[in-house]
């Protein structure tokens, strides 16, 4: 079985995920600002975790987000990369952090390093490696298809996770099932399709969501994945190539699933080459 058969049941989350209003993360704070607290705080964490004094210099706003604030800040020596939101989403920091360190872990791909995150007064923030992204080759693209095959061989007995995270700033369940198709059924498809129902997209799709649902396990009659440890989010948007060529993936939805569910989602959007593939 290739990974093209099942495809668009695999991508279904993903475009209902872009259709549910997301009414936990509080659109005001895409346009946090740093006080003078916070960054002090905010400095003063990543010179506990690292050993080594920060006081920040300069900070630039950076661009590319769309659910967090993100900025640079240096030093003169170091720079580091945040991410802001509001405090109650500290969670959200986490779990990502989290999934960074799991993909780390796999020595595999190379992941922006975790510095640190917490909760500074009305904000929480995310603080990560900075990373110099180049222009990749050919060779570069290859390159990250092997090291992403390298990840999918780090594989488990459960499909699922430790914890919950998001994809995007949708909550993702990633509550332990040791059969595959039960845990795409329950947590994956069946969550966004009651997220769609709940924004308005009912009628034929939720009549045609829910006999996918009660017809899922024929598409798996002859075929039985691994767990193995997927990003989670694998569009154009969530790598790059640094500029030593290396390739580079970030933002993921970490758990352990079907591999075919990350190939899926490099088709959803495009920008991956054949020299990906």
């Amino acid at each position: 079985m290739t990974f093209f058969m099942p495809i668009n049941y695999h991508i279904l989350p993903c475009l209902l995920a872009d259709l549910s209003a997301h009414r936990w993360v509080n659109i005001a704070f895409l346009f946090l600002c740093f006080d003078m607290s916070a960054l002090h705080e905010i400095c003063h964490h990543i010179s506990v975790v690292t050993g080594k004094t920060f006081a920040c210099k300069s900070q630039q706003a950076s661009g590319g987000g769309c659910i967090n604030s993100t900025y640079t800040i240096s030093d003169g020596h170091a720079t580091y990369f945040i991410k802001l939101n509001a405090a109650h989403l500290s969670e959200m920091f986490a779990a990502e952090a989290d999934g960074l360190r799991e993909i780390r872990k796999s020595n595999s791909i190379r992941v922006p390093e975790v510095i640190c995150s917490g909760i500074t007064g009305a904000q929480s923030y995310l603080v990560l490696e900075q990373l110099m992204f180049g222009h990749g080759d050919s060779r570069s693209h290859q390159q990250l298809g092997l090291e992403l095959a390298q990840m999918h061989q780090c594989c488990t007995g459960q499909f699922g996770w430790w914890r919950d995270n998001s994809i995007g700033s949708t909550a993702q369940q990633n509550r332990q099932n040791s059969h595959w198709v039960e845990f795409w059924r329950q947590r994956r498809l069946a969550v966004q399709l009651r997220l769609a129902a709940g924004n308005g997209f009912a009628g034929l799709l939720q009549q045609r969501g829910e006999q996918l649902l009660a017809d899922l396990d024929c598409f798996f009659a002859d075929y039985s994945p691994r767990a193995s440890l997927l990003h989670g989010d694998l569009w154009s948007g969530n790598y790059a190539i640094d500029t030593t060529g290396r390739p580079v993936i970030f933002d993921p939805a970490v758990y352990f699933g079907d591999r075919e569910a990350d190939l899926a989602m490099t088709e959803l959007f495009g920008g991956f080459n054949k020299h990906f593939y």
